[in-house]
């Protein structure tokens, strides 16, 4: 009876999922979709976040939240239960997520917002994919878009907010196109997010100092960014009717503007969330699917602090709470569904610039991440400096609660705020989360890029240092964080960061300016097939890349040394030495070489690694000959050189750093140019394919910055 009973649970859970996921992906749909199932991605993806369930408990509760499975066709997973809890009888249950073609990606453009523009470091675009498994170009019915908020005040001659469609470089025409254009009437330093049928966005701007929630309605061919429509301004009650373009407006209820807090949406319940600059959470009903209305009842709004500025709020269905940050430093849980919401503050996190970008929410695991400029201490540089950290609290912190801390880096004087970071792979996959944590910390000074060790979900005290990304006097800020795994890239499965600094890149094709950063941050996993050429970061923050394919062992220890060659089942891997962004030296003649130490780029913009110490042969020889095979060895006076594979880091000039960064993983049928990252510049520069010089929104590569 009790494995009859198991496995009924099991298949009642699948159908559950099957079902969650035809509501998902169909619910609201305006328009059906034959071509597959639409798919959305804003800021708050990267705020409310899922790590695999680990019981039938787990896996029944995310299983009613839309983000869960969106996240699982954004990375193209099945839904699945840990080993130790799967049986013969649970193979079936999973749902399928259709893969796409295997393409290398190269194009990007950029497209001018206007002089000036840009919403800021801490705010994203938003995407809308009508089909997860087949990309819509400008003539689909219903193409794909990307939605841009400019940051500059709305008027005759300048959007407020754009949309911008025919993405991909396989489409023809003008890639890519304006969609839609429009002047709403006030200036929106928020993130924009988007209706799951896609037809509508909504949005906080400012007017007059106020914050007001904007609700949108769009209609194709409405505007430029220098010609805008200004939609047509109705009723909340009028709204679900209203004659496309047009919008409704919400004065938020405590009359403080609103340049810090994007609306947070609850798919389940139609619900918005908002704070602003007094302090005072916002409760939005009927948001999207009925009479947009704040409440206002005297629970609602709830005054979560004395008046200290919010930054953007998470609302998590695992525990029912909602979770804010404050300009300082405090985080609150705020329990919403209760008759009386009862607020809980933490202890103070940040002692510097403020929590200025919301948490990230692990649902599964009921885990909140909090970054933090300045911890307040003096326990870095050897006890002088306070440090950036990390923040680990549970869904049920308690007051006055700091929860558990990961330091990365220093924060001396006054410090640059620290962003979100992101996880790999790894911790999204195990049971209970075992990866990696990416943070840009050291933010009193060069902006470093830090790795901190998660295991069975707890953190290590300190971050691994993975490089510096900034020449070493200065003090830029960096971006929020991106880790985007793509099985489905050419060579095979691929996961890179993209983090970008606001000046001062080491970066040589970035001139010591602002800069986009690509790194390869693979992790190893067991019982693998790998590609010639694939690479990995390894515990040691050194790339690997795979000499000779084949099939990984069960475990490794790679070598911290540069040059070194590792059998791994039948995998041979060459160590190319750790993990930097300052670019490498070319070859010269007659010069002493250090075995391990010493790394060039040979004429073939491979690697090339000492592995005796030596001096290179004489200006009258030239450069070797240089073996072109990974893990084939040359010669050179008294060196022997290994080749260690191409450097697949990869940079692109972005004007005073980048907002932060949505990410489509799906690749999209056949189309070539799809799967790619959408960020702002946050300074004015030449936008390649606009011609315009202002602030550029841009689309680029998963696999290269071109």
């Amino acid at each position: 009876m009790k494995v009859a009973a198991a496995r009924f649970l099991r298949l009642g859970l699948a159908l559950c999922g099957l079902v969650v996921l035809g509501w998902v992906l169909t619910a609201h749909a305006g328009k059906p979709s034959q071509r597959g199932t639409p798919l959305t991605t804003d800021w708050s993806h990267r705020h409310l976040v899922f790590s695999r369930p680990g019981s039938d408990e787990q896996l029944a509760r995310v299983a009613e939240e839309p983000r869960y499975w969106q996240q699982i066709r954004r990375s193209e997973q099945a839904l699945m239960l840990s080993t130790s809890m799967a049986d013969a009888d649970s193979g079936a249950i999973a749902p399928k997520i259709v893969k796409g073609y295997s393409k290398k990606l190269k194009r990007d453009w950029s497209e001018d917002l206007g002089s000036g523009a840009g919403a800021g470091a801490g705010n994203y675009p938003a995407k809308y994919s009508f089909s997860g498994s087949t990309a819509n170009c400008g003539t689909a019915t219903s193409p794909d878009y990307v939605v841009y908020s400019t940051g500059l005040a709305g008027s005759g001659g300048q959007a407020s907010v754009v949309a911008f469609d025919n993405l991909y470089s396989g489409c023809g025409g003008t890639v890519p196109s304006v969609y839609w254009a429009f002047n709403t009437g006030g200036q929106i330093l928020t993130s924009p997010l988007i209706s799951l049928n896609g037809s509508q966005v909504a949005f906080v701007e400012t007017t007059g100092g106020h914050g007001i929630l904007v609700m949108l309605k769009w209609a194709a061919g409405s505007g430029t960014l220098s010609s805008p429509v200004a939609p047509s301004l109705v009723s909340a009650a009028s709204y679900s009717t209203c004659r496309v373009p047009c919008m409704t407006q919400i004065s938020l209820a405590d009359g403080s503007d609103d340049t810090t807090s994007s609306v947070f949406y609850d798919y389940t319940n139609d619900i918005g969330w908002v704070g602003g600059t007094g302090g005072w959470l916002h409760k939005i009903t009927g948001m999207f699917n009925g009479v947009p209305t704040e409440v206002n009842n005297g629970v609602f709004p709830v005054q979560v602090n004395s008046g200290t500025t919010l930054s953007s709020p998470v609302y998590d269905s695992g525990s029912q709470n909602v979770f804010v940050g404050d300009y300082d430093g405090y985080l609150y849980s705020v329990s919403v569904n209760m008759a009386t919401p009862v607020v809980t503050q933490s202890g103070e996190l940040d002692f510097g610039a403020g929590i200025v970008e919301g948490p990230i929410v692990n649902s599964t695991d009921g885990l909140v991440y909090v970054f933090a400029s300045s911890d307040g201490t003096a326990n870095c540089d050897f006890g002088a400096v306070p440090c950036s950290a990390v923040y680990q609290l549970s869904t049920a912190f308690g007051s006055g609660d700091t929860g558990t801390e990961a330091e990365a880096g220093n924060s001396s004087g006054s410090p640059n705020p620290e962003y979100i970071g992101a996880f790999d792979s790894a911790y999204y996959n195990s049971v209970p989360p075992t990866g990696a944590l990416y943070v840009c910390g050291q933010t009193g000074g060069t902006p470093t890029l830090y790795k901190i060790p998660i295991t069975s979900g707890a953190m290590a005290a300190s971050g691994l240092l993975v490089a510096a990304l900034a020449t070493p006097s200065a003090t830029a800020a960096c971006s929020p964080v991106a880790d985007v795994p793509n099985p489905n890239t050419t060579g095979g499965f691929s996961e890179r960061l993209f983090v970008s600094v606001q000046n001062s890149s080491l970066a040589t094709s970035c001139s010591s300016a602002g800069c986009i950063l690509n790194f390869i941050d693979t992790p190893w996993q067991a019982s693998t097939s790998y590609q010639l050429h694939q690479q990995i970061l390894d515990k040691n923050r050194c790339i690997e890349e795979v000499a000779m394919a084949g099939n990984s062992g069960g475990s490794v220890t790679f070598s911290a040394t540069a040059g070194t060659t590792k059998t791994d089942g039948s995998v041979h891997w060459v160590n190319q030495g750790l993990f930097s962004v300052a670019p490498l030296a070319t070859w010269t003649a007659s010069t002493p070489e250090t075995k391990g130490t010493s790394r060039i780029v040979d004429s073939h913009g491979n690697v090339e690694v000492a592995t005796t110490s030596g001096t290179t042969g004489g200006s009258s020889t030239g450069a070797p000959s240089w073996n072109t095979a990974v893990g084939g060895s040359t010669t050179d006076g008294t060196v022997t050189w290994i080749n260690a594979g191409v450097s697949l880091i990869s940079a692109l000039p972005t004007a005073g750093g980048t907002s932060g960064i949505i990410i489509d993983d799906v690749l999209n049928g056949t189309v070539a140019g799809t799967s790619q990252v959408y960020f702002t510049t946050l300074s004015n520069q030449l936008c390649a394919t606009s011609g315009g010089h202002g602030s550029c929104a841009v689309q680029a590569s998963q696999t290269a910055l071109n």
